[in-house]
């Protein structure tokens, strides 16, 4: 647009700014606040491909779920009142697992803020403790330059969802337009800048010194697009790596440093080793309490050193001795070449010795008639030879599979961590759907989880979204569940959960729908899905009183498991 200027509506400056900021594709739902905007949009739409969602909420998981697949900023869209307020908990999600999101909302007009008028809420307000940062536009003037800050704000650093309210009357003025062109200067954004010498000659020295050294792999690692750095760290020392649920797909997971996830289900020897080791080096990593167990206890006699870019996480949760401010992939730049080769083969031959350990009570060489939730995702990973992104909801079926699902390459599961938030993963998946990967997507949830966004059944047909959904039904909300037989001497209460016929919902739909109850049957079927263009459904039924193993309770040591029993027992009348 350079120094162009034109006359345009509030309404189309919005859309102006969208198509500047490379926005091709907007998840929302219309209403009266947010009229003006949706009424410009006939100009636009050539540009801008529009999503109808079905509940606003699953707009900002569309939102946020095309933003961790294509790396852009998503986009969602709501009315004010009801409309912004269910976008709450989509903004959260995004804010714990720091995924830019821009929300544009409607307000009431500037003379009824305050009023408690039809359908107000001070959104902006309501978002503080949960986003990233929140705008309310009181003068057109700055409408242009406020939605372009946002986008910055939302990229840059630790990425993280931004809300920008505009009051109707400001989208129905009329001024002269152009895109602002001056940068936008973010204060403290300095995370690119050298690192300390002083604090990566320390590191360094830790290093070469540790005996049995250990890489914590976080989600940073994929948001700096670090990998192949952290590979290198580990090769050049000779480091296993153990990675936090959205750490996955960091390391490939054939690697032969890769140990594993970390924490409350983590694997036997990465809970091991972290807790017998000497050294930690915490890479993109916040030290959450479902990765630490026990602070007082976490990692007792390990140095620690923590390289992250929020200097807010550094000895928050755990205490390092070496805290190094960066983006992660800039500081390993620098500290890789400072680094000499060296091996630690007795180190990892005691942690092979704990993986074999573990091997021995796995679940999927079981041969029975029941089907097992691993057993689908373990069968899911090899009908598609791994090479699928994997929209993972929240419960027994998220940590299975992080378990059986391996990861060979970084973006590739997408899923709730930080939030938790059940109902993520059909949205999100229908996200990332536009984000013009060549991968398959497959959803894996809960028969609880389907069941509080499955109206976007409705869009992911409206859009021939190419997803296919598997459904892990095992008649409970199986994660609660499993934690009443452990700690609350088996009353289920209120977690036995009574599903839909998940064929008739398909049919109703307009998805073809399949049942599957035999392990015989999941490679057939998941083939014939395969070949549907657009959204697919298999609804697998699974034994109902699994458990995930192993497990670390809530607040115990990271290494006091409970694995799995040789011979499983599911006898509903001995519970």
């Amino acid at each position: 647009m350079g120094k162009l200027q034109k006359e345009l509506t509030g309404a189309e400056i919005i859309w102006e700014c969208l198509i500047q900021e490379g926005v091709d594709v907007v998840f929302g739902y219309p209403g009266g606040a947010i009229l003006p905007a949706y009424d410009a949009l006939n100009k636009y739409g050539d540009k801008i491909h529009h999503v109808l969602v079905r509940h606003e909420q699953g707009a900002t998981h569309m939102a946020d779920g095309y933003a961790r697949s294509s790396g852009k900023v998503g986009v969602a869209m709501a009315t004010s009142g009801p409309g912004a307020a269910n976008m709450v908990t989509g903004i959260a999600t995004a804010m714990m697992d720091s995924v830019p999101i821009v929300c544009i909302t409607g307000q009431v007009p500037r003379a009824a803020i305050g009023s408690d008028a039809f359908q107000e809420t001070d959104i902006a307000g309501v978002v503080i403790p949960v986003a990233k940062h929140s705008y309310l536009v009181m003068d057109i003037h700055n409408l242009a330059s406020t939605i372009k800050e946002a986008f910055a704000v939302a990229r840059s650093g630790r990425p993280g969802p931004v809300l920008v309210d505009i009051p109707k009357d400001i989208q129905t003025q009329i001024i002269k337009f152009k895109y602002p062109q001056n940068p936008i200067t973010i204060p403290g954004n300095n995370f690119l800048q050298k690192a300390e010498l002083k604090d990566l000659k320390q590191a360094v020295n830790l290093i070469q010194q540790a005996n049995k050294p250990v890489i914590l792999a976080g989600h940073g690692i994929l948001l700096s697009g670090a990998s192949k750095e952290i590979i290198e760290l580990a090769e050049i020392c000779d480091i296993p790596i153990g990675w936090t649920l959205l750490g996955s797909g960091a390391v490939p997971a054939s690697h032969p440093l890769n140990m594993g996830m970390m924490g409350m289900h983590g694997e036997f020897a990465v809970n091991n080793a972290i807790q017998k080791a000497d050294l930690l080096i915490a890479c993109g990593m916040r030290f959450d309490d479902r990765v630490t167990g026990n602070v007082k206890t976490y990692s007792p006699s390990s140095k620690k050193i923590h390289i992250e870019i929020d200097p807010a996480e550094i000895n928050k949760n755990v205490r390092v001795d070496v805290g190094i401010f960066g983006d992660l992939r800039s500081v390993l730049k620098q500290l890789i070449p400072m680094l000499n080769k060296k091996k630690n083969d007795k180190w990892l031959k005691k942690i092979t010795a704990w993986q074999s350990e573990s091997l021995e009570r796995d679940i999927i060489n079981t041969q029975s008639d029941i089907l097992y939730g691993a057993q689908v995702i373990y069968d899911l990973w090899k009908e598609t030879q791994g090479d699928a992104i994997v929209v993972s909801d929240v419960g027994q079926h998220q940590m299975l599979e992080a378990q059986y699902f391996q990861h060979e390459e970084p973006n590739t599961l997408l899923t709730s961590g930080g939030l938790g938030t059940m109902g993520f993963s059909l949205p999100a998946a229908i996200g990332a759907s536009f984000s013009k990967t060549d991968k398959e997507i497959w959803v894996i949830v809960g028969d609880g989880s389907i069941q509080m966004t499955i109206t976007e059944l409705a869009t992911a047909v409206q859009e021939n979204a190419d997803i296919k959904i598997a459904i892990i039904n095992n008649g409970y909300l199986g994660m609660v569940r499993q934690w009443q037989q452990l700690f609350y001497d088996a009353r289920y209460k209120e977690t036995p959960i009574s599903s839909p016929d998940y064929m008739k919902i398909a049919d109703a739909y307009g998805l073809p729908g399949f049942r599957v109850k035999m392990r015989s049957e999941i490679s057939s079927t998941v083939q014939e899905v395969k070949k549907v263009n657009g959204p697919a459904l298999i609804e697998f039924v699974v034994e109902q009183h699994d458990m995930v193993y192993p497990m670390v309770p809530a607040g115990a040591d990271l290494n006091e498991m409970i694995s799995r029993p040789v011979h499983n027992q599911f006898q509903e009348s001995e519970m």
